[in-house]
């Protein structure tokens, strides 16, 4: 298999421990604002540091960057701030492997995007493949009680589905960000856009907070020790994403990426001892059945 492939089921992974860890700082006090930002305050030095390392190694210098990479760059984590806000709210209204399965509409919207803004279409068996993972997505969302009943939660979806869009805005930006980086290397690209994109985030999140939450900045900083941990499995998972758009189709990605919702699955019933329904069995099936298509398909 491509290493692109490798890599976003390793982003995948580490991006499920995240939301572990992330929807863990909720019980510690601090707002949906600031379990948001603990997600991009270690990223950017990380990552810069990392860049850093990379470019000492090789002894290469930082490449002249286009205007539309940084419009992409921004772009990009302007729309994961909204949709991670969105998917940190979500933990409040649904199961956690629930709510992450909202947010894996994803997957479709990204493949819609990619061909409009990108010019990068997926093809016939690619799109049947991104079909079926949205069924099994679709499938893992329905409550016990039904889209009626009283599991259901109408504003879960709304939130779910914001975040999905969001989400699928910020991959076509970062893909888009990495293809204006005049590099050979896929890794260095990807730390330009990834270190570019976080430093923006950080310091847009940093200026809302001290405006609407005040002293929410300081409550993040005191537990930071709960809150490094999501910092660094943030860059991580951000960092193989990142690679992976550099290397490949954004939907495609996206498409594999949806695995992570197997993980979350596992990690609801590992850290939050939730049960494991029929339906979702059969929701899994039919994700791996998608991810199968896909990895046939590249």
């Amino acid at each position: 298999m491509d290493i692109w492939v490798w890599v976003t089921i390793a982003a995948a992974a580490v991006q499920t421990l995240r939301f572990v860890l992330q929807k863990r700082l909720k019980g510690l006090g601090l707002s949906t604002g600031g379990a948001t930002f603990s997600r991009f305050v270690f990223a950017a030095p990380i990552a810069g540091a990392a860049l850093v390392a990379l470019m000492v190694a090789r002894g290469d210098s930082l490449p002249a960057l286009p205007a539309a990479f940084w419009l992409w760059a921004m772009a990009g984590g302007a729309a994961q701030i909204i949709a991670t806000f969105c998917t940190v709210a979500l933990f409040s209204e649904r199961s956690f492997a629930v709510g992450i399965a909202f947010t894996k509409t994803e997957a479709i919207l990204v493949a819609g995007f990619s061909a409009l803004l990108l010019a990068e279409p997926v093809s016939l068996l690619g799109l049947v493949a991104i079909l079926t993972g949205t069924l099994g997505v679709l499938v893992l969302s329905r409550p016990a009680g039904g889209w009626t009943g009283q599991g259901a939660s109408h504003r879960a979806l709304v939130l779910g589905l914001l975040a999905g869009g969001f989400f699928g805005l910020s991959a076509i930006g970062y893909r888009a960000a990495t293809l204006e980086v005049d590099h050979p290397l896929a890794l260095f690209r990807a730390l330009v856009a990834l270190v570019t994109a976080t430093a923006f985030q950080t310091l847009a999140m940093a200026l809302w907070l001290r405006w609407r939450e005040p002293g929410e900045l300081a409550r993040v900083m005191v537990r930071w020790r709960a809150v490094l941990p999501v910092g660094v499995t943030g860059v991580l998972g951000s960092a193989g994403w990142f690679i992976a758009f550099a290397l490949q189709n954004a939907a495609y990605v996206r498409s594999l990426g949806q695995i992570e919702l197997i993980f979350s699955i596992l990690a609801s019933v590992v850290f939050f001892r939730e049960k494991v329904r029929l339906v979702e069995v059969l929701g899994m099936a039919l994700l791996a059945v998608s991810i199968i298509m896909i990895v046939a398909l590249i």
